[in-house]
């Protein structure tokens, strides 16, 4: 064989090398599941135990005529209470009547009277956007839709009160050149150490404008009121003003490096999982991981020994039940998982009609708070509740 054709062929063994441990590349997801570790043969329970001590309250109870629909419940604890807040309106999801409601708790278990944390306004749509604090001062972010924004996104206001009865507004957050943020922020802020000067950062994910773009975001602002920087990001792709990456959360793995979970809009109907090893400043492509989820929000975090959950539906399709937390140690394989809420006939189906309403556990958001692991969700975008496991049941599992 001459040099000329031993140099071709050269070149094409290194092409092919180099295109299949790119596509390795590109193929490799941030983290996996175990296999067999979820049983689709048992749809209403996927083949799970429940955790020892989990226990379920109504925080909210849909009113007829009044407030039928209630969803995208999300918790926070301040001052030795738990807060939860959610949208509601009458009927129908994201009506003209949508308000943000409210309740309090000092138990997790016993919660107060609803109350309006920010009632419905003309010409806009206003939903819940999350919770923060400064140590003395409690903040609620709402996210704001403009009826005549175009393609359909919004923007951020905050309400602050040093006694959780009493909201002041104080205006939109901003980025770190002073500009209010362009999109709505996502309800999953998480604090992360940074540096080794004993900095932290926050890190959530704003859905910007035009449309809704997902992309993380972080500041070291204590507040969460300002200095938000936008991470170095690309969405695989958008349709209609929506990214396919949306509705985001995230978690630490025990390498150090941050995770966020997002769902797919184009229904993979898997969790897409980016990757920052810089806290937040820049990430990988959003890769398809082998998590089944429902194509709806969910919810992860860290426990105090800094093993990784995440909370889903993770049925593989767009049922939205069972509800389930699944565990890792290492927050790159998860091999354990407990049922939190049953699907099936063990759930009875929605009571009232409505647009978009639909049976299933919907919407998760989580906390770890007094030694329990908070889930807040909608039932059936009914009913507002919360299920609660103790953290020592979750670390007895990994034992």
């Amino acid at each position: 064989m001459c040099k000329t054709a031993l140099a071709d062929k050269g070149l094409k063994l290194a092409l092919a090398a180099f295109l299949l441990f790119s596509g390795a590349l590109v193929m490799a997801a941030p983290f996996s599941i175990a296999k067999d570790l979820f049983d689709p043969a048992m749809p209403e329970t996927l083949g799970l135990p429940e955790a020892a001590g989990s226990e379920t309250a109504i925080v909210y109870q849909a009113v007829p005529a009044v407030s039928q629909y209630n969803h995208g419940a999300v918790l926070f604890a301040h001052k030795g209470k738990l807060y939860v807040q959610w949208q509601s309106s009458r009927r129908d999801e994201d009506a003209a009547d949508t308000r943000v409601l409210y309740a309090s708790s000092d138990d997790g278990v016993h919660w107060s009277e609803a109350r309006a944390l920010a009632p419905a306004r003309k010409d806009a749509v206003v939903t819940s956007g999350g919770w923060w604090s400064n140590g003395g001062t409690l903040y609620a972010f709402v996210n704001v839709w403009p009826d005549s924004l175009e393609p359909r996104g919004g923007f951020v206001e905050v309400l602050a009160s040093d006694d959780g009865a009493h909201w002041e507004n104080v205006g939109n957050p901003t980025f770190a050149d002073g500009k209010p943020l362009n999109g709505v922020i996502e309800q999953d802020f998480h604090r992360y150490p940074v540096g080794e000067d004993g900095r932290s950062r926050i890190v959530t994910a704003l859905h910007r404008q035009p449309g809704l773009q997902a992309i993380p975001i972080y500041t070291d602002e204590a507040s969460g009121l300002s200095g938000w920087r936008l991470g170095t990001f690309e969405n695989s792709s958008l349709k209609d003003g929506v990214s396919r990456e949306i509705e985001p959360s995230n978690f630490q793995r025990k390498d150090g490096a941050l995770v966020m979970v997002f769902r797919d809009q184009q229904s993979s109907f898997r969790v897409l999982a980016a990757v920052s090893e810089d806290g937040g400043e820049a990430w990988t492509r959003a890769e398809v991981t082998n998590f089944p989820d429902s194509r709806a929000k969910q919810s992860a975090g860290n426990l105090p020994d800094g093993s990784v959950f995440l909370v889903n539906n993770p049925s593989g399709s767009k049922t939205r039940e069972p509800l389930v937390v699944s565990l890792s140690e290492d927050g790159e394989q998860f091999d354990r998982a407990f049922l939190l809420r049953a699907g099936g006939l063990q759930l009875a189906p929605p009571r009232y009609e409505g647009r978009y309403k639909r049976k299933g556990f919907s919407y998760p958001k989580s906390l770890v708070w007094n030694d329990f692991l908070y889930v807040a969700y909608a039932e059936n975008k009914e009913d507002i509740t919360i299920t609660r496991v103790p953290v020592a049941s979750l670390a007895a599992a990994a034992k």
